[in-house]
């Protein structure tokens, strides 16, 4: 079994968790608690711009972990996948400039195409942005979403699915970003996780928990221990596998977001080492 943390060494929390904090507050509260590492969404910078968001982070103690997102590659037109693609190289060049190892990549979905031209449309926008990412030293992780959101957010519903694309562009620069919130329900996950570590391609992993019910199928995740996902088994089967990163927490949660937020962010750390 594995063991909880003992501490908040590879503790990263996604600036989107708490959400009413605007980013400089973010960061300075992040540090104070303990944090170790933060994921910074590109929303966070539109005022500092990304080199000096970076520079932010660090001279607080904290490592940026990785920027979301990238993406969205599906269109039902040409000139739809030619501004993704041009979207996604200047997220590239985003997370060069703020000193992030990889940009997490909401792969999309186009309601009208079928799920296996959204898959072919993914595959093809990637490559397209491949040879500027390793240019640019910032790695591409591809994040499976739970199938309830096929249909117009991202067509990599499973693991099995990304390291299919992973295997068929054959990219050092790319991997897999791990969600437990989004892959827990695969009755493949342990062996995808220990194919993808043997393969090379896990770069992160993603906490929170499932709601049951849930409310909004976007914004109502629960902290850990609030659900049903087995956070702890799912984690070593991700350490078994080789990867050595960081715990990210990452909470989309209205209820949350309405709350005392230092308040929840002592919960979120006691949650962290109670069932993660």
């Amino acid at each position: 079994m594995t063991s909880p943390p003992r501490d908040f060494s590879r503790l990263c929390i996604h600036t989107m968790t708490t959400k009413p904090w605007a980013f400089e507050e973010a960061v300075r509260r992040y540090a104070a608690a303990g944090v170790a590492g933060v994921t910074v969404w590109r929303s966070d910078f539109a005022d500092l711009g990304p080199a000096a968001a970076g520079e932010l982070v660090r001279s607080h103690g904290l490592s940026v972990v990785s920027l979301c997102r990238g993406g969205f590659f599906p269109a039902d037109s040409a000139g739809g996948r030619a501004r993704a693609v041009d979207d996604n190289l200047r997220c590239i060049d985003e997370a060069a400039a703020l000193g992030a190892p990889h940009v997490v990549l909401v792969c999309g979905s186009a309601p009208g195409l079928a799920l296996a031209e959204s898959r072919r449309q993914i595959a093809e926008g990637i490559a397209a942005v491949l040879p500027h990412a390793a240019a640019s030293g910032v790695k591409l992780a591809i994040e499976p979403l739970h199938p309830m959101y096929a249909a117009d957010r991202s067509a990599v519903s499973t693991m099995s699915q990304a390291r299919a694309i992973c295997s068929q562009l054959k990219s050092p620069w790319l991997g897999i970003a791990v969600d437990v919130y989004h892959t827990w329900w695969d009755d493949r996950l342990e062996d995808e996780i220990r194919r993808s570590g043997s393969e090379g391609t896990l770069l992160a992993f993603h906490i929170s928990d499932w709601r049951t019910p849930v409310a909004d199928i976007l914004e109502d995740r629960g902290v850990m221990g609030e659900g049903c996902i087995p956070i702890r088994q799912i984690r070593g089967w991700v350490q078994e596998a080789g990867f050595d990163g960081f715990n990210e927490v990452e909470i989309f949660s209205r209820r949350h977001w309405a709350s005392e937020q230092a308040r929840y962010l002592e919960g979120i750390k006691a949650a962290y080492l109670a069932h993660s």
